[in-house]
Formats: C-alpha cells, structure tokens, sequence
C-alpha cells in the first residue's frame, strides 16, 4: 500500500499562485468578470421560468449527462498542459441552444463543482473553470444573437438547416473565447510564451471541440423530437472516450516510468528539443541530473520493494519542488533528471537545485524505519555548456559526479574537470608521456619543530613543467590522474625519485625524512607495501627514511583490504600521516583505530588564525585533541612570525608553510638543509632567529 504521501494529487494546477503575481491578478480578473456574467444571467432567467424547466424529465436528463461528461473528458493528449476536453460540451451547447445562456451557464457550473469535489480540485482551479465557461458560453450566445436566436425554457428554440452559419458562428466564439482563455492561465502558470502554449495544445483541442460542438445541434434535433432517445449518444461518446483513453495509455506507457509515472528518457528528450528549438536570445535551458546517495544499501538490506515504494516518494517530492513548467524524468534505478526549459541564470538554477534537496533530506518513514536521503546534483545548461541534449545530458553527469566526489551536493559542469574533455584528454595523454619520459619532478618543503627550529622532515611535492602550457599546478593535473589508470604510475614514479633523493641525504649524513602523498586509490593496492619495502631494500635505506602522507577522506573507507594494507605499512616502520585533518570527513573512532603517528592540520584554519577568533578555537581543539590521542601535530599554512608564534603558545609541536620554508628543488633543498642542520645553525641562540626563514 502506498504512503499518504505518495498518494496525494501531483496536479500541480493545484498550487495556489502567489498573491500579486501576474497568474493570481489573471485568475482574479477573470473569476470576476465570469461570476458577474453568470449572475447577471441567474437574475435574467428568473426562479419562475427555471421551475418550469425542472418539471421536465428532459431538464434532469440533461443535466446528469452535463455532470457526467465533466466527469469523464475526453484526453487526446498525455500533457498536463492541454489536459482533457470534457464531453459535457455537447450536451451544454444543446441547452444553450434549447433553453438559452442562462440554463446552460447553471448546468455547466454545477458540474465543474460536483468535478472539483469528487476530483478534490483547489478552489481557485473550479471557480477559473466556472468562470471560463460561463464566459465562452456566453460569447457563443452572443453570436447566436447576431442571427436573432435568443431561446428560454419557456421558449425553446430548436436548429435546423437553414441555421448553419449561426450554430458555426456560435462554435467558433465559443472555442476561440475558452481556448484564449486557458492558454493564457497556462503560459502564466508555467511561465511560457503564449504562442508556444498555442501550438502544443491547440491541434489537439480543436479537432475534439470541432466533434463535440457539431453534435450538440444532433443533440438539440432528437430532444425536440423523442427526448428518450438523447441518452443514446452516450454510446458513441463512451466509445470515443475509450478508443482515445487506450490511445492515451498506450503513448504514456511509451513515455513514462512504469513505477514513479514520471516521463522517461524518450519523453525528456522530446521535451529538451522542444526547449531547446523554442529557446529565445538571452534564454537558458537548464538540464539537472540527480543520483541518490547510498540508495544501494536499502535495496540490499531490505530489498527492492522496500526501495521502489522509497522511488516513489522522491518521485512525489521532486515533482511538487520544481517550478511550473518544468519537466521531472526518471532515467533508471536511482538516477532522476530535470528539465528547466526557461531559467534566467546560473543562480536561479541552483536555487531550484538547493529546492530540490532540501525537499529530499526530509526523513522517510517505512517499515518501522526512518530514512535521511540526500543527492547529489549536476547542472549543465544551455547554450553555455552544451548546444543539444545528448551533451546536456552528458555533462550534467559529469557535473553529477564530481558533486558526488567532492560530497558538495551541487555542481555545475566545469570544461576543466570533465574527464572526457578533448582537452583534458590530450592533458592526460601528455601526463602520461612525462611520466614515462621522466620529466615530472620533485619538490621539497620541508617541516620543522615550532620550539626551536630543527628540521623533522620534507614533504616531496610534485611538479610539472609542459614544453607549451608551461607550468601545470598539481590542483590540475592531480585530480585528473586521479580518475584514470595513470594514477598508480605516478605513485610509483614519486616514491621511486623520494627514495632515490632519500639515498643521497642519508648517505651524506642528513637523516631527514621524506614525505610522500597516496591516495585511497592506491592503498587499494594491496602490491603497495611489498614494492615499497624493495624500494628501501634497493636503496639501502630503513623504513624510517620514508613517510606516507593519507588525506582524511581515508577515514570514510569501510574497506577491510585498505585497512589492511595501512596495517602492513605501519608494521613495516614506514610511519603514516593524516593529511588535511579538518575538512569535513573526520571520524575519531576510525582515527583511533588508524596506526597513524602525526595529524597535519589543514591550511585553510591555520592561515587564518590571526583574523578569526572562530578558526583559532579549532585550531586549539584539533591539538588538544590530537594530543589526547597520543598523536603529534602538525600546522600546515604557517606564512607569518605571528601565525607560527600562536602555534608555538598552543602547543603545537610543528609547522610546515612558505614562511618557514618555501617548496625547493632538490639542490637547493640540499644547500638548505645542510646549512640548517648544520654546526653553525646548530649553535645559534633565540627562537625568532631559529624560526626565522632561510
């Protein structure tokens, strides 16, 4: 059984429009003018001559099949736009003709009243309805007049041949005052040109107005003749009804989800092109591809139907978080799409964006349980990131993926970060030429106690210099090495030139330590420790001449393989370091549990300590609490005498950042080292002068 909430309507009609707006001031003006008209005709009509009309069986015969065809319209379209043609029309446009505006105005109001209540329409939705039809209705009356036609129940007025012109007069008012009238409410609602509204829903509207309308004169011939014989035209529109209801489902199943009732990939694409071909100058089209976090693990632990009811409510939710006009798609499993095919900005499609996840972070309750769901979202947008749908839908992914990567939530396509980039391609192609040809190198930073200056170690730090880019920045090119297979070549080549220059310091006497950076990839690597340990085997060197630096994203790994390979390393001697501690993927129960010997803390807090009270305080809690944990610390950012002073007072044991030292070569790496190391440097008295920068 479904959920309340999954049950409830997804019509979005039903929104109220917000006071003031151009919809809500639309919707008023013509609620007025309707219900003046149909006042006007209720006080002309008279109690009197409606009486006489009720003592009729063809009066209540009318008026149920009145109710009836607003009940049961005919759909010719599975858009929410053009909605259905009730077949009411015909039998309305026959009391109009039989008895006169007035009758068929009450008649037809009274069905759009039993409709919304049966249908539990808002109440703005069923007075526009009344409204709108008393007004075509009274247009078509207005044209019958022309022709001097102008019937009461107490004399009714029955067509025939001669009066032709006069009924298509009639028709033609009425249809073009009710479709007028609806597609401006539907341009205003979905905040579309009118014209574009009139294409997509006219065609459709007018061939079922056109039946509709030429039987009501059929209609208004037989009940002047054999009132009894009026019910048999509800065969032919019971078999209209039908032909164009299966039609209908058979094209929505073509283009909808079975499970959700969203439109699908077929029926998103159609809808893009539409977007797209009907875009003016200056006008976005926005794409958002949507991917829920961590739905996998419901479908495993309480299977699939537990997961296709949760489908649903996002399904639900998503729908009533866009704004009118826009298009909710499921593409397959977890993955949801959503079509903005008239934005004004980058900004407004990240507000809608930020809508859609607040409405998905809202708990689910189902089976007893409550759920936290949360998404990730990328955005493309047209024309600025792509010109068709397939690259829309392309870099919306890619745009996806890197919000899942980063955990930001939202992101829009960055040229720079798409993997698939011809850029990027031929970035990564010649990335992997350097590697293979030696040319990456190696930089040296090194890291010193805050106390008294002497050195702990170096951190080696990789640089690349491209024969035509010129210098290519790690941010740049790591990433990208990252999400390809070069990545495990690169860690290898590094720890190859850090072991190597590691070699050279120790054996020349200066016992300094050179940390390198692995990611959680290459801990997936469970070859790792074993061609580490030749390394040092080959080089002559023990475990303690080399450091591992892992970022805290390691901390978010539930993997037994990767813990064990951390394991290995720490068993071995080679000491472990938590790089960038503080950024948002800490876990103190897996950080006690991790053999790591030193915490590093992020830049982004120690630059800012002189300024910010706020980064202060965490700078103290993450010594204090690394402390507590037996760990040493270390201040990266370290860029002013104050900074490093503050550090110091705090009990921070080391820092590393371009005050102290700035990245070297690694001959000037070696000049540096040797004169601070040395006897002379050695020999000197006073802090400041010891952490002066060389």
């Amino acid at each position: 059984m479904l959920t309340p909430e999954i049950a409830t309507s997804s019509d979005a009609r039903d929104m109220g429009p917000r006071p003031g707006s151009p919809l809500w001031t639309y919707l008023t003006a013509v609620i007025v003018v309707g219900f003046a008209a149909l006042l006007i005709g209720e006080v002309r009509l008279g109690l009197g001559e409606l009486a006489q009309a009720g003592r009729t069986p063809l009066f209540w015969m009318l008026a149920v099949l009145v109710v009836l065809g607003e009940l049961r319209p005919v759909m010719v379209s599975s858009s929410t736009s053009v909605g259905g043609t009730p077949t009411s029309t015909m039998f309305t446009f026959a009391v109009l003709m039989h008895y006169g505006l007035p009758t068929a105005v009450l008649m037809q109001a009274v069905a759009v009243i039993v409709n919304g209540c049966l249908h539990r329409r808002a109440w703005h939705r069923v007075m526009f309805n009344i409204a709108q039809a008393t007004l075509a209705y009274s247009a078509s009356a207005a044209a019958f007049a022309v022709f001097g036609v102008d019937p009461t129940p107490a004399a009714p007025w029955t067509p025939d041949g001669r009066d032709i012109p006069a009924i298509g007069l009639a028709a033609l008012a009425y249809f073009t005052v009710r479709a007028t009238l609806v597609c401006v409410a539907v341009a205003l609602h979905e905040r579309k040109p009118i014209t574009r509204v009139v294409r997509g829903s006219i065609g459709p509207q007018a061939l079922v107005y056109g039946a509709l309308l030429g039987l009501g004169p059929l209609v208004t011939v037989v009940m002047a003749h054999s009132s009894a014989l009026v019910p048999l035209f509800i065969a032919p529109l019971a078999a209209v009804h039908f032909t164009a209801t299966l039609s209908l489902r058979r094209d929505h199943q073509a283009t909808h989800d079975g499970l959700t009732g969203l439109p699908n990939r077929k029926m998103l694409i159609l809808r893009t092109e539409e977007a797209l071909a009907e875009a003016r100058e200056h006008e976005r089209v926005g794409l958002l591809l949507l991917d829920l976090d961590r739905f996998k693990e419901v479908n495993d632990t309480l299977g699939h139907p537990v997961g296709d009811r949760l489908l649903q409510i996002v399904a639900h939710r998503l729908s009533h978080s866009v704004r009118p006009g826009d298009v909710v798609a499921r593409l397959g499993g977890d993955e949801f799409a959503v079509l903005l095919p008239s934005i004004r900005d980058a900004h407004a499609a990240r507000e809608v964006a930020s809508r859609l996840r607040v409405a998905l972070t809202q708990p689910v309750r189902l089976e007893g349980m409550t759920f936290d769901l949360d998404a990730s979202i990328g955005i493309a947008l047209y024309p600025d990131h792509a010109p068709d749908f397939e690259l829309l839908l392309q870099r919306s992914d890619v745009a996806m993926y890197m919000a899942k990567e980063g955990r930001t939530g939202i992101e829009f396509y960055v040229a720079d970060k798409d993997r698939n980039s011809p850029e990027r391609l031929s970035l990564l192609s010649d990335l992997r030429a350097a590697v293979d040809a030696g040319e990456l190198d190696l930089h040296y930073q090194p890291k010193v106690k805050l106390e008294n200056g002497q050195v702990e170690g170096v951190e080696a730090l990789l640089r690349w210099w491209h024969p035509e880019r010129g210098p290519v920045s790690p941010v740049e090119f790591i990433p990208l090495a990252e999400q390809s297979y070069l990545m495990r070549e690169i860690t290898q080549y590094v720890i190859r030139k850090a072991l190597a220059q590691a070699a050279r310091w120790w054996h020349d006497g200066i016992d300094v330590p050179i940390s390198v950076n692995v990611s959680a990839r290459d801990l997936l690597d469970s070859t790792l420790p074993e061609e580490l340990e030749a390394g040092l085997r080959t080089f002559a060197l023990p475990a303690s001449a080399i450091r591992l630096e892992i970022t805290e994203r390691v901390l978010m790994t539930d993997q037994a393989y990767i813990a064990e390979t951390i394991t290995t390393l720490a068993d071995m001697g080679v000491q472990l370091s938590l790089d960038d501690f503080g950024t948002g993927y800490s876990s103190l129960v897996r950080l006690q549990r991790l053999p790591v010997s030193e915490v590093k803390i992020d830049s982004s807090f120690v630059r800012r300590l002189a300024e910010s009270p706020d980064d202060e305080r965490i700078v103290r809690s993450i010594v204090d609490l690394v402390r507590s944990l037996g760990l040493r610390s270390v201040a990266e950012g370290v860029e002013s005498l104050e900074i490093a002073t503050r550090l110091r007072e705090m009990g921070c044991p080391a820092g590393q950042g371009r005050w102290l030292a700035k990245p070297m070569s690694a001959y000037e790496a070696t000049v540096w080292l040797r004169h601070r190391m040395g006897p002379a440097f050695g020999a000197r008295a006073g802090d400041e002068a010891r952490l002066a920068p060389h």
